[in-house]
């Protein structure tokens, strides 16, 4: 029988979800986690064949939140299924240590693909992601045309904490990384976006993210 931890802040969500994965597995146990505390205590106490790992909960540390469970069970699967833009974000977690990347927005058959496909063969990658793995495997060495893909794991991070409003203080508790670390990365994506303010910066990413919805 598949043991599968669902990890996720929102009871509606957890629910939905735990009947797809009833309809779709009959025979599957399927625990809960509504924060990474919890995550982290489940992980410690009982074995997993599959994580479905929201990223975007209490307690969360973001990418660190992978290698964090691993070093509890390396070999368990871990499907982030998330709503940040798989565009921007699936890359970095596929290299982080998951073992696929789905937007919570996806249609319920991709999602039922996705599980069967972590469970069956240790891998998902979506249509999204395949075309990003091939742009980077012939287009090496030229930067991507959205300034966005080449930000850095914690520069991602940086930036998300930034778009929401919070302080060097409270972005350098969240990240455990120091105050003048902040401003060393939010100088690194001012550059990289070529903007000089927060504002322009909201700009730039709302200018990128439409346009990659509109292809």
């Amino acid at each position: 029988m598949k043991q599968i931890l669902l990890v996720e802040d929102h009871s509606v969500v957890r629910l939905a979800t735990r009947f797809l994965i009833n309809d779709l597995i009959g025979s599957a146990s399927v625990l809960e986690a509504a924060n990474f505390d919890e995550t982290l205590t489940q992980v410690s106490s009982s074995h997993f064949d599959l994580i479905i790992l929201d990223i975007d909960i209490p307690g969360g540390e973001g990418f660190n939140m992978i290698p964090r469970i691993r070093k509890l069970q390396p070999k368990v699967c871990i499907l982030v299924f998330s709503g940040m833009d798989e565009a921007l974000y699936a890359m970095h977690y596929l290299k982080a240590g998951a073992n696929g990347f789905l937007a919570k927005n996806a249609p319920q058959h991709m999602v039922k693909a996705a599980i069967l496909a972590v469970l069956e063969n240790g891998r998902f990658v979506s249509e999204i992601v395949q075309q990003q793995l091939m742009r980077h495997t012939f287009e090496a060495n030229v930067d991507s045309e959205n300034p966005l893909e080449n930000l850095s794991q914690r520069e991602l991070e940086v930036m998300d904490l930034l778009l929401d409003g919070k302080w060097t203080k409270e972005i350098a508790t969240r990240l455990n990384i120091t105050g003048s670390s902040v401003s060393t990365y939010k100088a690194r994506i001012f550059e990289k976006l070529e903007v000089s303010t927060i504002i322009e910066m909201f700009v730039k990413v709302e200018h990128y993210k439409n346009r990659k919805a509109s292809k």
